[in-house]
This record gives structure tokens, sequence and C-alpha cells, in this order.
């Protein structure tokens, strides 16, 4: 006796899940721009990795008789795979059925916590949230009876994954409510340039609540969610791009907070020497130069991926290698503020700093900060409130750091690039400036009187500042041993590959999840 019949059901089954929401949709969601669930999975993966699970879960559609007639399959297609070798548990909402509306099961595979968290969880592997779906429904209560509090299907395994794995989510159409929520649950974030939207609710809510009538684009399209809010972190032209950016981002961390990042063959030599470095920082103080540059020149080449690049664009956040290994870099933008820290690159910062001291990844700080913001919009955005919640962040971590102070450092800004409770290296380059606060704004407010009180007040004003900038020298301070080394700029990837080097064996025993104590200001 055989099984085939059995089988043959099977498979049939599989062919009806296969076909998603039936040829239509999958047309018209193809003419939006958009893939589909399972091709953006195999586009994800290595090929052939992709184990489904729950491919049989749907509702069945059976005739008078009882005979099966076509199961419509769950919105939600996940399982387990492989990118780059490492495996990582993966799903998306299928919108080409019910527009990817949370599907009603008792155990969920996944867009509302489900069997994918859960094997993120249990195998300590990456998660990536394929996201692509509105949520739950006003229509289910009256399917159900009766209505459910929020959180039924909750955010507790979202929020327990963001201290043990990487957890990625793209946004690849329309995010509202519940998955809305649970791409911002992630250590990085992603959406796609016109095609793709996140809001807390979609337009019509917002009309019947506010009656402000609004497009999902103008509400929630990349140019607010990414560019002006941060509600995401990066953007990618098309979807192509967005698995490329994904599978990026996942090659410089671990599987798992109790392993550490991943390194590369060291391909770029420590001793390699650029002597554009020598010039690339004006004589004159207030002249910007290009810090992307900078940090191109100094780390391994080609390995920048940066984060969050069109929000709070007065620092630098991005990921790179020295030699192979891992590094989060932190560096001030003068091009955009005089790289004075704002409200948005103080939570810009504070992000990045909690990502890669959870996952192991030391920090190197390129410093050239005159501050935080100051006036009344700076004031009444609460930058001071922000930016020390960066200083606090920053005094919590517990992975090496490294201090490079390309020319300014000052005040409390300067403060949270310090490495107070760990070995504090500090290097200055010979442009390197530091102090309370700029010599400038500082003469005008400690020497108000005498300048005042001169016959020529902007003559009495720039001889004080003329005086005092000649102790501003980091000679001077290296003297004192009070920064550690002034170096020559074409040294700085050569001495920083030694110091990572050797910070490997502190790495080593310090694997596992970071709790820490207090309450952020």
């Amino acid at each position: 006796m055989s099984w085939k019949p059995e089988i043959d059901e099977i498979e049939q089954r599989h062919r009806w899940a296969e076909a998603m929401g039936g040829e239509d949709s999958v047309q018209r969601h193809h003419q939006q721009g958009r893939l589909t669930i399972r091709e953006r999975i195999a586009s994800m993966l290595d090929d052939g990795s992709f184990q489904e699970v729950g491919k049989l879960t749907g509702n069945a559609l059976r005739d008078e008789a009882g005979k099966l007639l076509k199961v419509v399959p769950a919105p939600y297609v996940m399982g387990l795979g492989k990118i780059g070798g490492r495996p990582v548990a993966i799903g998306g909402e299928d919108f080409t059925v019910r527009g990817g509306t949370s599907w009603g099961g008792q155990r969920r595979k996944g867009g509302q916590g489900g069997f994918v968290e859960d094997l993120a969880c249990q195998y300590r592997i990456p998660l990536i949230n394929l996201i692509d779906g509105a949520g739950g429904s006003v229509t289910s209560a009256k399917k159900r009876g009766y209505t459910v509090f929020p959180g039924v299907h909750g955010f507790e395994r979202s929020v327990e994954l963001l201290g043990m794995v990487p957890v990625v989510s793209a946004v690849l159409g329309t995010a509202a409510g519940g998955p809305a929520g649970r791409a911002i649950l992630s250590h990085w974030s992603i959406m796609t340039k016109n095609t793709s939207q996140i809001f807390a609710a979609g337009p019509p809510v917002v009309e019947r609540s506010l009656g402000e009538k609004v497009t999902k684009e103008a509400l929630g399209g990349s140019a607010i969610a990414v560019d002006f809010a941060g509600t995401v972190d990066n953007v990618a032209n098309d979807e192509a791009d967005c698995f490329a950016q994904i599978k990026k981002f996942l090659s410089y961390l671990p599987q798992n907070v109790w392993q550490l990042p991943p390194a590369l063959p060291a391909a770029d030599p420590a001793e390699r020497r650029e002597e554009s470095l020598l010039s690339i920082i004006p004589r004159e103080r207030r002249q910007p130069y290009n810090m992307r540059k900078l940090i191109a020149q100094i780390v391994d080449r080609d390995s920048v991926f940066e984060i969050q690049p069109s929000f709070g664009k007065s620092v630098i956040t991005c990921f790179a290698h020295l030699q192979g290994r891992t590094v989060g870099v932190v560096a001030n933008n003068p091009m955009v503020l005089g790289g004075a820290m704002d409200v948005k690159a103080a939570k810009k910062q504070t992000h990045f700093i909690d990502l890669c001291d959870t996952f192991h990844v030391p920090l190197l700080y390129l410093v050239d900060v005159p501050g935080f913001m100051v006036g009344t919009a700076a004031e009444a955005a609460a930058t001071l409130r922000e930016g020390m919640r960066t200083v606090y962040a920053g005094l919590q971590v517990t992975v090496p750091v490294m201090t490079v102070v390309i020319r300014k450092c000052y005040g409390m800004a300067g403060m949270g690039t310090n490495d107070k409770n760990g070995l504090d290296l500090k290097l200055a380059w010979p442009s390197a400036e530091w102090g309370s606060l700029p010599v400038e704004g500082g003469v005008a407010a400690a020497y108000r009187r005498e300048i005042e009180a001169a016959p020529d007040p902007k003559l009495k004003q720039a001889e004080i500042e003329e005086e005092l900038l000649r102790y501003a020298s980091p000679i001077l301070t290296a003297e004192a041993f009070a920064v550690e080394d002034v170096i020559d700029p074409r040294d700085t990837r050569r001495y920083l590959c030694r110091f990572l080097e050797a910070a490997q064996e502190r790495l080593k025993i310090n694997p596992g999840p970071k709790y820490k104590t207090g309450v952020r200001p």
C-alpha cells in the first residue's frame, strides 16, 4: 500500500501556495513595480537554501460534499535560509493574498510575532522581516464575535530579539499598524523609494480623525520616513538595491551576541599611507572639508557602509573594516552645521552606539565637533537632553573605543567621544584643538567687560583670542600626556589597526547580551 494519494494532495496544496493570490493579483503587484514575497525571498537567499515552513497553512474551500476545491494560502511566507553561507530566519507578508493582512490562526507564521521570530530566537540566527502589509483589520471582530486587547499577538518576542540577534526590517510596500511597529523594532531598517510607505495609520484613518487629506507618499514615503523623521534608517532605489544593502549590513555583524563579528582576509595593508591626508584639513579653522573622503582613506578600501546617511547629517555613522575587522565609525561632518550636534544627529549617534555595543563592534570616533547646536530652535527641540542621552550611551559601552581628534573637540558633545570607563585612547592630528568651548565664543563671554571697555572692542577681542589660541596647540597637551599622542595623519590607519588587533583579546572574553542599568536622561 502506497501513501501516494496523500503525497499528491500535499503537492497540490503546495502548488496553490506557490500561486499565492492568483495570476491577476500577482500581475497587479508586478505592475506596481514590486516583487512577490516568494520572489523577494529567492532574491535574498543563497540559491537553493530556502526551507519553507508552514507552506500548507491557509483556508480550505470545499464543496457541499466536502471535497477539497482549493486552499487560499495564509498571507505570510517564511522559513530558514542562508546568506553568504550563514543561516537566517526570513519571512514576509504576501500582499497578493488579502493585502497581506494578518492571518487569524491560533499560532502565527509571522508578521505579528509567530514562528519566524521563535526560529530566530531559539536558533540564535539573524531575522529578516520583509514587510508589506497593514496588519489587523476591524473585520476580525465580526469574525471572532468580540474585540481583543492590543497585543494578543504582541511585540514581546520582537523586543527580546533586539538583545540577541541582528534584526533587519525592509519596508517593501505600505506598512501600517503592527507591521509598521515591527519595522521599527529592528536594529536596522530600509525602505524602497517611491514604492513603499510607513505610518502608524494610513490616509483614511488620518482623514477620519483629523480631517486631513493626504496621500500615502506624503504621509510616509521615504522623504518623510527616512530623510526628515529618521523613522527608517536607509532608502533603496529598488528592491534589488534593498536586498544588496541587507546582505551588506549583515556581513559586518555576528550571528548573535554570543559571537564576535566575522573577520575578513586582510587584503588592505595596515601600513598604507595616504599622502592626501597631510593636506585634507584646511588651515582656516572654519573651512569645511570632506569627512567621508577622510574616512575612506583610513579604513579598508571600499569597506564603508553608511547608516542613516540622509538623517542627522552633521554626524556620519558607518560600518567599515580595518584589516578585515569590523569597526563602527562615528565622525562629525563639518559640511553640515559646522559639525555641531543637533537633535537629529544625537538620536542617530545614540542608536548607532547601542548597535555597535550590542554586537561587540569596536567604536572609532573621528572628532570635529564644536559642541551641541545652540540657539532658540535647538533649545526648543531639546537638543541638550538628546545630546546628553548620547553622552550617557557612550559612557555605558563595553567595547573598545578609539578616538582621533581631527580638528575641534569641544564641550559636552566632545565629552561623548571619550572612553572614560576604558583605555581612553585619544589620538590627535596637528590640526586638533579642544576645550570647554571654542575660543571665539568663550572669549566673548569670559572677557565681556574688558572687551566692552576697550577703545576698539573688536580689536581687543581679536587680541585676546590670538593669545589664547597659542595655548590650544595639541603638542602642549601631549607634553603633559593629557592626550596620548599627536600623530602624522598619514599614520592614522597603521596606529588604529595595531590597537584594533590587540583589542580582539578583550572582545573574546566579553560575549553575550549587554544588560545595562539606569535611566537615560
